[in-house]
């Protein structure tokens, strides 16, 4: 018998090269007054805005050059101020500031009210603006999730802001635009993404919709990473973008686990990029998780991604400690660095386990892991 689940995501969504040429019609079916959110080089939206102005839109540009945090979101209320859709074209950071834009502009209250753990979480107490979402990069899969990412440099974490209503309108997601992206940015992003088909495949709360794309996606994304790292491959840029889709659809309907429970307070007190926090924890959270496992499915789970990740590299009968230790020191050959090189002090590792032990992540983690467990953890990921 399957059991009861639900679904939601984006109202709509293009996949494919050259998908993006669809872009500017589709926005001006929404909207005439356009909020345009990209990130820190306004000339990478240039195609973008002129198209949009080809269609008879006021556009309003408006630049995240870093993670979002709440400062930063509450300039892009205020840049908003009229518009009727926000378009937000870029990387993880660039669409969550879009859809938190979205969402504070029609809205009453401060945003601090709005954000879990620091503020009150209150829903929102109108509905968002509509947002056509764009990635440039394959790796959060924001444009089909229904939260934002934002910063909070007083608390020094990084909480979200959450309601259903924030799903995207529409998501493009156009391979092509993330072709010869940096090579650092395409192993940390592409981590990051291998890691959100990860979590949920292996979480508790994992439903059979979940599963089949996580089937498809995690040996695909490592096969993909693999030769992103040995050169230029618009077949495996095709494949990420696709892995990193199904990263979003996936954990938006199914949850995560103890790396993303890790990732938040340790990108809030660093200041460190989240994709390669993931990427270097992804291996030791395996293996950490693979030992506390007491429930024979998230036994059995764990060890076929061991045999996935054996198979991309070259082991397929590999146990999780085999596996784990073949993707940690792959990750580290091909330029990730350590979690100690991101500026994560031995200080910051004691304040995440604490944190990460009591986040919204942790809840679907398929094993109990302890603050001690959860050092341990960050103290092999260097």
């Amino acid at each position: 018998m399957i059991a009861p689940f639900a679904f939601a995501t984006a109202t709509g969504v293009l996949f494919g090269r050259g998908q993006s040429s669809a872009a500017a019609a589709r926005v001006a079916g929404l909207g005439q007054q356009v909020l345009l959110v990209y990130g820190r080089d306004a000339g990478r939206a240039v195609w973008l805005a002129d198209a949009l102005a080809r269609q008879g839109c006021a556009v309003t540009g408006f630049s995240v050059p870093r993670e979002p945090d709440t400062a930063l979101i509450e300039d892009g209320r205020d840049a908003a101020a009229g518009a009727q859709v926000v378009v937000a074209l870029g990387g993880g950071a660039v669409i969550d500031a879009g859809k938190a834009i979205a969402a504070l502009v029609p809205a009453t209250r401060p945003i601090r009210d709005h954000l879990e753990v620091v503020g009150r979480g209150l829903p929102l107490d109108h509905p968002p603006l509509p947002v056509v979402a764009i990635p440039t990069t394959a790796g959060t899969g924001a444009e089909v999730t229904r939260n934002a990412v934002i910063g909070v440099p007083e608390h020094r974490r990084k909480v979200s802001l959450r309601d259903t209503r924030m799903l995207p309108r529409l998501a493009i997601v156009d391979p092509a635009l993330t072709d010869d992206c940096p090579r650092g940015v395409t192993l940390a992003s592409g981590l990051d993404a291998i890691t959100q088909v990860i979590e949920p495949y292996v979480c508790t709360r994992a439903n059979p919709l979940t599963d089949a794309l996580c089937r498809d996606a995690i040996p695909r994304g490592l096969s993909a990473i693999r030769r992103l790292m040995e050169g230029e491959d618009p077949d495996a840029r095709d494949d990420m973008a696709w892995v990193s889709l199904c990263g979003g659809l996936a954990l938006a309907n199914a949850g995560l686990g103890a790396v993303h429970g890790l990732a938040g307070p340790l990108g809030g007190l660093t200041g460190a990029p989240h994709g390669a926090i993931c990427g270097v924890l992804l291996p030791h959270v395996l293996m950490a998780n693979r030992r506390a496992a007491t429930d024979p499915e998230a036994v059995e789970r764990l060890d076929q991604v061991a045999r996935w990740i054996g198979a991309a590299f070259d082991a397929p009968l590999a146990s999780m400690p085999e596996a784990a230790r073949a993707l940690a020191d792959w990750s580290h050959d091909a330029g990730l660095p350590a979690l100690s090189a991101l500026g994560v002090a031995p200080e910051a590792q004691a304040v995440a386990a604490e944190t990460a032990a009591a986040s919204s992540s942790m809840k679907a983690n398929p094993a109990a892991l302890t603050p001690g467990t959860l050092r341990r953890i960050m103290e092999d990921a260097g």
